[in-house]
């Protein structure tokens, strides 16, 4: 038999009309979304496998294939390359990860074992499809999965939009590391001909403190015990650095006489750059009352090293401090530039101060600039119209 009913869980092949799968120690129901498998023989023995998304698709594949071996156009004694399971791509991708991200390999790690690995773990890479990675964003959009079982954040509270989004990037960022060196996967992907789009997310949110909240988030900040927690904060309101740079921020990059600091800024997909920059008074304040350890590390982690979260002390702060649920630790930098915009700060100017390479990620505060706009708009009348003629006469000489 050339295609048959392909079984998702034990990958064995049943007939056409099959209502279950045949293998007797699983019984998979095959219902309308069955996949199918088309294997071609030649000489009494499988050239060609592949797994395909329905049976029109399958047939056609069945004909080429024969087609080809006829014409003597398809080499039999091809060897193509072994295709790994999903796990396996992971674990060296992993190994990669914890070298060249180190800010956020712990995420993809978290996002990997709770949501791809249950799902796609143990299948090739060639048999996940577009069909699979869809079923995986409805269950995390409605919350249930096709068995009915809940499929909620620990909070239980449905998935966000960004959620899901991360674990389709990470798929797909799988699926591209596998076409490199090691593996050399030159199969289809589930993101191929769009079949899998994007989640669209909402980038103009700009959360901002009302100002009760701030006052409330100072105030806590200013009676919490731990000096080095309420002080990583305070810099995060006070310059709208990512938690990423302050990680990295050490003693020496101080400069207490010129009132500045140096920052290694990340920009994503274009590398680091070291930035110096002048900062308020306030923020050297800060600086001068927190107790120096023999770390170089103005905010160590475990054992002098760069600290690499922050996750817990921000949770604790947070709930003190009665502010929403919803306000993560990357609003701080959306709050100060909001601040900037809602006060009249030029956004050229917030671009420098944000270390924005692209001038249109800082447009997303130009609508809180708004009363700055409607004033020059005002203003337009009186410099542009003709100004009242003059009733002094001039005196001829």
């Amino acid at each position: 038999m050339a295609i048959t009913s392909y079984c998702e869980d034990c990958y064995q092949g049943s007939s056409l009309d099959a209502k279950v799968c045949s293998n007797a120690k699983c019984g998979t129901p095959l219902g309308r979304n069955r996949r199918y498998r088309v294997k071609v023989y030649k000489n009494a023995r499988p050239v060609f496998t592949k797994v395909v998304d329905n049976l029109t698709i399958a047939r056609e594949l069945e004909a080429t294939v024969k087609a080809d071996i006829l014409r003597g156009d398809f080499d039999i004694n091809q060897k193509p390359n072994p295709i790994p399971p999903l796990n396996e791509v992971w674990n060296k991708y992993l190994l990669w990860a914890r070298v060249n991200k180190p800010a956020t390999w712990d995420d993809d790690l978290f996002n990997y074992r709770k949501h791809l690995e249950p799902r796609f773990g143990k299948k090739r890479l060639d048999v996940i499809s577009g069909m699979d990675v869809n079923r995986m964003k409805l269950e995390m959009t409605k919350g249930e999965t096709k068995d009915g079982k809940p499929c909620l954040s620990k909070q239980g509270r449905l998935y966000s939009a960004s959620t899901i989004k991360h674990q389709l990037v990470l798929l797909k960022h799988l699926y591209k590391f596998a076409r490199g060196r090691e593996f050399k996967y030159r199969g289809e992907t589930p993101f191929d001909d769009d079949q899998v789009r994007m989640p669209h997310l909402d980038n103009k949110r700009t959360p901002q403190l009302g100002d009760a909240q701030l006052a409330a988030l100072w105030d806590t900040l200013d009676i919490w015990p731990n000096q080095l927690q309420s002080g990583f904060i305070k810099l995060a309101l006070l310059t709208g650095v990512r938690r990423s740079t302050l990680f990295t921020l050490k003693w020496e990059d101080v400069d207490f006489e010129m009132g500045m600091i140096t920052l290694l800024i990340s920009h994503r997909r274009k590398g680091t750059e070291t930035v110096k920059k002048t900062v308020a008074p306030a923020v050297m304040e800060v600086l001068r009352n927190l107790s120096r350890t023999e770390s170089p590390y103005v905010f160590p982690g475990k054992g002098g090293q760069q600290r690499t979260d922050f996750k817990g002390p921000w949770l604790r702060i947070r709930k003190a401090a009665g502010l929403p649920e919803d306000f993560r630790f990357h609003d701080l930098r959306h709050n100060f530039a909001s601040y900037h915009a809602s006060n009249g700060t030029e956004l050229q100017v917030i671009q420098q101060l944000m270390n924005h390479r692209d001038y249109r990620t800082t447009l997303k505060y130009a609508h809180l600039s708004e009363s700055v706009i409607n004033g020059a708009a005002l203003k337009s009348g009186e410099l542009l119209t003709p100004k009242p003629k003059s009733n002094i006469i001039e005196m001829a000489e």
